[in-house]
Order: structure tokens, then sequence, then C-alpha cells
């Protein structure tokens, strides 16, 4: 058994997958492209620090905040292929085992339902950590304009 993700084995970073985390930064799906945009970019969720293409283990991860051992995963059709389906459950065990949870949608769902995506992710966080967001206030989320007269 491999130890549990911490910030002392750098989250089972993976140097060696660096390149292929930089090639795959460069070249974003257009969903994983708006799901970073409108939902996880600058602490926009909840005050939580996601990075993309992130290598951990032996894969990449699109999305992770490591503070949460969070990572969400954007699927295309070919993951609805029987072999990626087994394969894809395999990385998620083996993600589970080092303490990360797995979020996964489907790229439709995040073109044409982004607010439910979003709210999925937040009622996880909501549910699920342990830690408040390192920055209480919580950049990235709007802030109406002072009042005049204020």
């Amino acid at each position: 058994m491999k130890a549990k993700a911490t910030k002392n084995n750098n989250y089972h970073y993976n140097k060696k997958l660096r390149p292929l985390a930089n090639a795959n930064r460069k070249r974003m799906t257009k969903s994983a492209a708006c799901l970073w945009k409108y939902v996880l970019r600058n602490r926009m969720m909840k005050g939580y620090q996601f990075r993309r293409e992130r290598p951990v283990l032996n894969y990449i991860a699109d999305f992770v905040c490591l503070e949460l051992l969070l990572i969400v995963e954007v699927d295309g059709i070919t993951h609805d292929d029987e072999q990626q389906v087994i394969k894809d459950a395999q990385r998620d065990a083996d993600l589970k085992e080092v303490g990360f949870t797995t979020l996964r949608f489907s790229s439709w769902e995040v073109l044409n339902k982004i607010d439910d995506v979003s709210i999925m992710i937040g009622e996880w966080i909501d549910e699920n950590a342990k830690v408040p967001p390192p920055n209480p206030r919580q950049r990235g989320k709007s802030k109406s304009p002072p009042l005049a007269g204020d």
C-alpha cells in the first residue's frame, strides 16, 4: 500500500510526467477550458486553489485541489469505451488508495450544465472539506461594489 498523499511527499507529484502535463495545459479541450475559466481558477471555488494538469502517481489529473485531495476529471466521448471505463476505474482506485477523491463529469455536462457541475463540486466541498480554504477572504468570489455613501 502506498503512503497517503501529503505535503511531505508532495502529494505524489510525478515529475517524469511534467512535459506531458505542460503539453496538455497548452491544448486543453473546450470543456476543460470552460471549467477552468468559469469555475476553478483563481480560487473561485469556495476559496480553494485548483491546479490544471497535475501529475499524480502515474496519471495526469485534469484538475486537483491539494488541500482537499480532490481531483476533478472532464471525460470526453473516449471515456464511454468499455476498456477506458475499466482504466478509469483502476485510476480512481489507485488515487483513492493514496487519499484522493475523484469527481468525474462528461464534456457534455460541463458545456451544457456548467452551473450544475459547479454546484456539485461546491456541495462535495461543503460535505467533505476538513480544512478551511487557505485564504479566508475567498478570492475570486464576486463582491458587490460599495453603495454610494458607504
